[in-house]
């Protein structure tokens, strides 16, 4: 799912070396979106409501306006949520002053490539942050830099189609600038390196765990119908890997957007797609920091029984994933603002959110 800035809860279902304190636990909860565009009263008036629903844990954005990303962490903060830092590469204060954005042709944004992105810039201001962070008393559980640096909605490496409709890239061999998003990737180790050292400098969170940046599952057939370059998210970890991930991160990071809701079919599709995700003694575990199922009523009372059954499937899988050490977390998107995946409904939380934020004692079956 494309997103910009954003907030989530997390599902910390088996946690990683740096937060081992968690191991026996599990959090569930749900994302919310450009909450650095709000005041600190409305910050604070949709942190609290997040937390007096019962969720532990949140993941919010680093992005611009900064100050106001900033604030909302502290709020979080102080309220008792636990915090996963999402890094927004598509920070136009990362790139140097003369770097121009790849264009989206007219029906997606503007974004930089990944491979114009400035190191100095991004330590600068990681740096920056990570001090402000520590003066606030705020200690992060984890950090995670980039969002679906393999589609092109975010990273400008790949390209964006002027006529949606025609057939798009399968495989790395097939990009219309192969050099350029591979260009990119090594670029992406050096912000995984700066990110690791810069947090492990820090006063109050040197304790994070690194989450490489949650990639796109967006499937071939739809990447075709928007006309976006993307790569599936197996090849993309593979691609990074070898180039020496693994010595950097502590989890590898995903999206899951089911387009169906039968739960056989969530099981097989979920399952699959999750593949990569190894044991931390020969790969990493898989955060999954975006999932969410949809419903597009708009009634109220919300009727909520088709995906409270989705959502069970999603939960037994995790559950599995998790039990085998293959997953640390999964994130739910969206709390109140994206209509159709929102789990606040008519002035409440609807049964799927709460079965969405529930602990895993409780038995998703």
């Amino acid at each position: 799912m494309l997103l910009a800035t954003q907030i989530s809860l997390a599902a910390i279902v088996c946690a990683p070396v740096a937060l081992a304190d968690d191991a026996a636990f599990a959090h569930y909860g749900v994302n919310r979106l450009n909450l650095a565009w709000l005041d600190p009263r409305e910050q604070e008036r949709v942190l609290k409501e997040i937390a007096e629903s019962g969720a532990t844990h949140v993941r919010l954005s680093l992005s611009r306006p900064v100050d106001r990303s900033i604030e909302a962490v502290a709020i979080a903060s102080r309220l008792g949520l636990r915090i996963l830092l999402e890094i927004q590469l598509s920070n136009t204060s990362y790139y140097g002053d003369a770097v121009r954005p790849r264009s989206g042709e007219g029906h997606i944004w503007d974004i930089n490539r990944l491979s114009d992105l400035d190191l100095d810039r991004y330590r600068v201001g990681l740096r920056e942050a990570l001090m402000r962070l520590d003066a606030l008393g705020v200690r992060l559980d984890a950090v995670e830099p980039g969002n679906e640096i393999n589609l092109a909605g975010y990273n400008g490496d790949l390209a964006v189609y002027p006529k949606p409709g025609q057939p798009t890239p399968r495989m790395l061999a097939d990009l219309k600038d192969r050099a350029a998003f591979e260009e990119g990737l090594d670029r992406y180790i050096e912000v995984l390196k700066i990110t690791r050292d810069e947090v492990r400098k820090s006063e109050k969170s040197s304790g994070a765990a690194i989450v490489s940046a949650g990639l796109s599952d967006m499937g071939a057939k739809e990447a075709d119908r928007q006309g976006m370059e993307r790569l599936d998210p197996a090849e993309v970890i593979t691609l990074l890997r070898a180039r020496g991930m693994d010595q950097l991160v502590d989890a590898y990071g995903i999206h899951i957007y089911p387009a169906r809701k039968d739960p056989s079919a969530i099981r097989s599709v979920v399952t699959k797609l999750l593949d990569f995700c190894k044991p931390s003694e020969s790969g990493r575990p898989c955060w999954v920091t975006e999932w969410g199922i949809a419903n597009t009523a708009r009634t109220c009372p919300v009727d909520d029984r088709e995906r409270l059954g989705a959502m069970a499937a999603m939960r037994t899988v995790f559950s599995d994933f998790a039990k085998a050490t293959r997953l640390g977390a999964a994130y739910y998107y969206d709390w109140d603002t994206q209509q159709s995946y929102r789990l606040w409904r008519c002035g409440s939380l609807s049964r799927a959110g709460a079965l969405a934020i529930a602990p895993e004692t409780v038995d998703p079956r």
